[in-house]
C-alpha cells in the first residue's frame, strides 16, 4: 500500500484532549502528560482514528496517555499548532482541543510507565507548556469552564 505524500508545508491534524476537574477549592485544574521524546508538559494527544469521531480518539488519547476517562465535549473547545519532531524531520501539526470532564483516574493504564502526569492549576500549566497557542487555550479555559458550570 502506497502511502499519499504531503506537499511542503502542509497542515497535519491532530486530536486531543484537555483534562479537567474541580479543585477541593473549587478551583479549575487540567491534567498534563509528559511527551515520550523531549518529556515536554503537554495534553494527551495524537493522530486522528479511523473508524472514531475525533472527539472519541480524542478521549481514548487521555485514557492510553493519562488513564482518566468523562464527558468529552462535542465540538472543540480550541485549536493550536505546533512543529512536530518526527524521525528524521519536522512536521507542522494543527491540534483540536476537546474538553474533558475527567470522571474517574485509573490506577494503571496502557502508558504510565511511558509518562509522567500532574494535575495543574490552570495558570501553571499554561505558562509551563511549551506551544504558546496551547498555553492559551489553557488561559481561555477558566472562562470557559466558568460559562458551562
Amino acid at each position: 500500500m502506497k502511502k499519499a505524500r504531503r506537499k511542503a508545508g502542509e497542515k497535519r491534524s491532530q486530536i486531543a484532549a484537555m483534562p479537567v476537574r474541580r479543585a477541593l477549592d473549587g478551583s479549575a485544574e487540567i491534567l498534563l502528560v509528559t511527551s515520550r521524546t523531549t518529556r515536554r508538559w503537554i495534553v494527551p494527544k495524537g493522530w486522528p482514528m479511523k473508524g472514531l469521531k475525533d472527539r472519541d480518539a480524542a478521549a481514548r488519547e487521555a485514557y492510553e496517555e493519562a488513564g482518566v476517562l468523562g464527558r468529552i465535549s462535542d465540538k472543540p473547545a480550541g485549536r493550536y499548532t505546533y512543529w512536530k519532531r518526527m524521525s528524521d524531520h519536522f512536521t507542522l501539526c494543527e491540534v483540536k482541543l476537546y474538553l474533558l470532564e475527567v470522571e474517574q483516574q485509573l490506577d494503571s493504564w496502557a502508558e504510565q510507565h511511558e509518562r509522567d502526569l500532574h494535575w495543574f492549576k490552570l495558570a501553571d500549566a499554561a505558562d509551563l507548556v511549551d506551544e504558546p497557542e496551547l498555553g492559551t487555550a489553557i488561559r481561555k479555559l477558566e472562562t470557559q469552564l466558568v460559562v458551562a458550570a
